[in-house]
């Protein structure tokens, strides 16, 4: 059995990681931490998870949580996790970083996009947790730096297109929407049920931290520069993501073409769903689960393509990504733990 630690378990991600371990039979949680709420037993504060009756939270500052696992998950805001990951490489653990803090390469840019890094030596060592793009390099590593929920839809949609060069690569629009729980459990005026209830809105146009991220990966499978327009909006929904890209097609291709492709590209792997057309994707189908479901259509008269791809940004977006990657990491079938049906409706 693995011990399994998880750094801010009482955080939107950090208690998603505790449902889907609950039914994970090869590992055990051993320690799990909260700044605000250490002392107090798990099971008190969230009475539902009556499997973790005996783990009590403890400050991420005591010194003997390193030895308490084997394997550790950062849930932790941006330029948190830098400072406890290289503690954790230090002895040996194997880390899952759910932060932005190890998934850009090039320091400058993350510099510009969040502010100073204080463990750039570490960076290098990262590889990008995105199992379907990355899983043999995600074997062999000990840190993984989990994708963001908006890059997840864009780069599994993108993928198998730029793959082949089908798509003009300076057309792309990225129009992606995501439930509440996006934003953190943190209390904020513009996630509170008055202010987002019954209403839907962009929001940080064109300069959302995820961008460059998404930039980064793109580039790297294009094997070229890309430059993408994102827009994010905000939607009434606790959970889910909808993400829906416009490009140029570079060739003339049909709708059945594209769905080909794109079924070909992902065919072995167990949390893409290819949605035959005309179906398109529905968040309240991947609720609470680990997958991604994509649908495509082609408007032949424009010569345009349209790729769509919904998320549980909690699950595929985040926690259910890094238990994959956990998965992948220890050499287990990567649905290990994660065959869990959609919360329906």
């Amino acid at each position: 059995m693995i011990r399994v630690g998880i750094f801010g378990a009482t955080g939107y991600t950090g208690l998603e990681l505790l449902r889907f371990l609950s039914n994970h039979s090869k590992v055990k949680v051993t320690v799990v931490t909260s700044k605000q709420f250490a002392g107090k037993k798990i099971s008190d504060l969230f009475p539902g998870f009556k499997n973790y009756e005996y783990l009590t939270l403890v400050s991420p500052d005591s010194e003997t949580i390193i030895s308490e696992a084997d394997l550790f998950f950062t849930a932790l805001p941006h330029q948190v996790s830098m400072d406890i990951v290289p503690k954790l490489l230090e002895e040996k653990k194997k880390v899952i970083d759910l932060s932005a803090d190890f998934r850009l390469k090039d320091v400058s840019i993350y510099e510009a996009w969040y502010g100073e890094h204080k463990a750039k030596e570490i960076i290098p060592k990262a590889v990008y947790g995105l199992p379907e793009i990355y899983e043999n390099e995600i074997k062999k590593t000990d840190l993984v730096a989990n994708p963001g929920c908006y890059p997840t839809t864009a780069i599994l949609a993108l993928a198998p297109f730029l793959k082949e060069n089908l798509i003009d690569i300076d057309s792309i629009i990225i129009d992606a929407k995501s439930g509440v729980s996006g934003a953190g459990r943190s209390p904020k005026l513009t996630t509170h049920f008055c202010e987002a209830n019954e209403d839907m809105k962009a929001y940080n146009v064109c300069i959302h931290r995820h961008t460059p991220e998404i930039e980064q990966e793109l580039s790297f499978i294009a094997g070229r520069e890309v430059k993408v327009t994102f827009v994010p909006h905000l939607i009434p929904a606790s959970r889910g993501m909808f993400t829906t890209i416009y490009a140029h097609l570079v060739e003339s291709i049909t709708t059945e073409d594209a769905y080909k492709l794109i079924k070909n590209f992902y065919l072995e792997r167990y949390f893409i769903k290819v949605l035959v057309p005309p179906n398109v994707p529905q968040i309240i189908y991947v609720r609470g689960t680990n997958e991604c479901h994509l649908g495509v259509k082609v408007n032949e008269r424009a010569k345009k393509i349209v790729i769509m791809a919904a998320i549980d940004n909690l699950g595929k977006g985040a926690s259910g990504q890094a238990i994959q990657n956990m998965n992948i990491m220890l050499n287990l079938p990567e649905e290990t733990g994660l065959k869990i049906p959609p919360l329906f409706p």
